[in-house]
């Protein structure tokens, strides 16, 4: 005697889809200088990202990092950066957005290597 399978309600699709890990997202907020004009694009920043982030179902908060006042020519000094990378190669961050190519890295050098 044959007994045809019975498709169950939610298919495997629907299982493997829920299984999916989200992706680990995190933001790179920085200004250059301390100025009050600047300190209100670094609020804004924070602030954006954050919902950003967090709205999309996706994706994991991670967190935000940021450095206020620190110019962006050199990763030495910035110690929310570093601590940003540390997080990476410690596998709790899968992916960074940041407003722009330049807030991460000014130096071609130091971009392509975190970047790798």
């Amino acid at each position: 005697m044959l007994i045809p399978a019975r498709r169950q309600v939610g298919s495997n699709a629907r299982k493997k889809e829920e299984e999916k890990p989200k992706l680990r997202v995190a933001a790179y907020c920085r200004v250059s200088t301390d100025s009050d004009e600047q300190a209100t694009s670094y609020e804004a920043q924070v602030e954006h990202y954050t919902e950003y982030i967090q709205k999309n179902p996706d994706w994991e908060f991670a967190g935000i990092y940021a450095d206020d006042g620190i110019s962006g020519t050199n990763t030495k000094k910035r110690e929310e950066f570093n601590r940003m990378i540390e997080a990476c190669k410690a596998g709790k961050i899968d992916m960074i957005v940041t407003k722009s190519i330049s807030c991460f890295a000014r130096n071609t050098l130091d971009c392509l290597k975190y970047i790798r």
